[in-house]
């Protein structure tokens, strides 16, 4: 089974090749370039390099959100635009599980915070369960929008050591401090961001399992509304 697997869902562009149990290929980057600028041409880049024939791919597996409001349209847009021109399936991945999976096999509660701004976090929480000879990702509690204060009195309840990773964390550390009770540590630079081979590894579970839609089906997850559609109700 072969995965082109994109994440464009918050500051970071990356694109993966997922070829059964091997990642192929991966490109990410996180600099002063929007994500219309660099998607393509990444993804493009991988094509040339490992001489990637699209009539071989299996499915596109894309960070469906939440996330960037711009960031997720883009994606969503690239996923669909493959998906309709090859005639493949889209696996939609809820972002906040493609980075809890970035710790895959951790004995921690894991809990990707991402700023949401309007003094919110996407988030979530999660741990690894044996199953087998490997690890299943089980959700404790699903991906959502809320106050930080919120989730970490969720954690505190639990009372398990976590793990903190995502854009969220430079933002809450310090509110960290002073509200969380349950030990806590952060996840290293190399796993604290979205990557697309996560996407495409658990993509490939969801595939496998028939969590496919086509693309004309499939349409980003935001969670809340736009700051456009906030402003129109509030003059309604």
């Amino acid at each position: 089974m072969r995965l082109v697997a994109i994440d464009s869902s918050g500051l970071v562009a990356s694109v993966a090749v997922i070829e059964d149990d091997i990642l192929a290929a991966e490109y990410t980057i996180q600099y002063k370039k929007t994500h219309s600028q660099t998607l393509l041409p990444m993804l493009n880049e991988i094509r040339n390099m490992i001489e990637l024939d699209f009539d071989k791919v299996d499915g596109i597996a894309v960070a469906a959100g939440p996330g960037s409001f711009t960031g997720l349209r883009i994606g969503s847009a690239t996923a669909k635009g493959l998906s309709l021109a090859a005639d493949i399936p889209i696996v939609a991945v809820p972002t906040v599980e493609g980075l809890a999976y970035n710790l895959y096999g951790t004995d921690k509660i894991v809990c990707p915070i991402m700023d949401a701004k309007r003094n919110q976090v996407y988030t979530g929480i999660y741990e690894f369960v044996k199953d087998g000879d490997a690890y299943s990702l089980h959700s404790i509690k699903e991906q959502c929008a809320i106050a930080f204060d919120e989730i970490a009195f969720a954690l505190n309840e639990i009372g398990r050591e976590v793990i903190f990773l995502g854009d969220g964390v430079p933002v809450y550390r310090d509110r960290m401090k002073e509200v969380m009770q349950a030990a806590y540590t952060f996840a290293p630079a190399h796993m604290n961001r979205q990557r697309a081979a996560s996407i495409g590894a658990l993509g490939s579970i969801y595939y496998a399992q028939g969590k496919i839609q086509s693309g004309a089906e499939h349409s980003p997850e935001y969670l809340r509304l736009s700051q456009a559609e906030r402003e129109r109700k509030e003059r309604e």
